[in-house]
């Protein structure tokens, strides 16, 4: 699977939007701001426009469905353009559909079981989620001791104040976070903070590499 768009951008926007028509100039203010991807969630109704939406008006913006918990709502996702699948957990029916249809996927995992699940089914790369509340940095430094050859985007409590720490972990290969487009500015339609805290989350990545 490949993820090198996720990779070199480093920062994934974890987008919850209540209106699918705010969702062009979100993706736009995001790329204002420096940042090529998104993932807009299945936990509103909005998402499958929204998706679409971006897909069709915003080519440059690399767009992916997040809280991806059933085959439909991937079949979904898909048909809407998503170009990437995020679970917050590991669901094998899900992660198989996904491979079978060449569409890379980031399922959620927190221990070496869930790891050993997808390494079985060939995955490499994984969301570490909830980050924070399964002990965070000496977490992923435990899981990567034994398992080498994987990679995480940690996702969950991660803000402008500890992002940097998670992006100084080698086999950290992006990081999900809210911080630069929270809900409350999203329905405000405050484009431009958003575009600002872009900047501002890829100026401390720059930091780090």
């Amino acid at each position: 699977m490949d993820f090198t768009i996720i990779k070199n951008c480093g920062i994934v926007p974890v987008i919850k939007i209540d209106d699918a028509a705010d969702a062009v100039s979100l993706a736009k203010a995001l790329l204002a701001g420096g940042i090529n991807v998104m993932e807009i969630t299945f936990r509103t109704q909005a998402a499958g426009a929204a998706i679409a939406a971006v897909a069709k008006e915003v080519p440059d913006m690399y767009v992916g469905a997040g809280t991806v918990l059933t085959v439909a709502q991937l079949n979904e996702a898909k048909a809407a353009g998503a170009k990437f699948i995020v679970s917050p957990g590991f669901s094998a029916s899900v992660v198989s559909e996904a491979i079978k249809q060449d569409l890379p996927i980031l399922p959620g995992v927190v221990t070496p079981s869930e790891i050993i699940m997808g390494l079985e089914l060939g995955l490499t790369s994984f969301k570490f989620f909830p980050a924070e509340n399964y002990g965070g940095i000496n977490t992923i430094k435990a899981l990567i001791a034994p398992f080498g050859n994987i990679n995480f985007v940690p996702t969950g409590g991660i803000n402008e104040k500890n992002v940097v720490e998670y992006w100084k972990l080698p086999k950290v290969l992006a990081i999900g976070g809210s911080f630069m487009a929270p809900e409350n500015l999203i329905k405000d339609k405050n484009f431009e903070e958003i575009t600002v805290r872009s900047k501002e989350a890829v100026a401390l990545m720059k930091t780090v590499r």
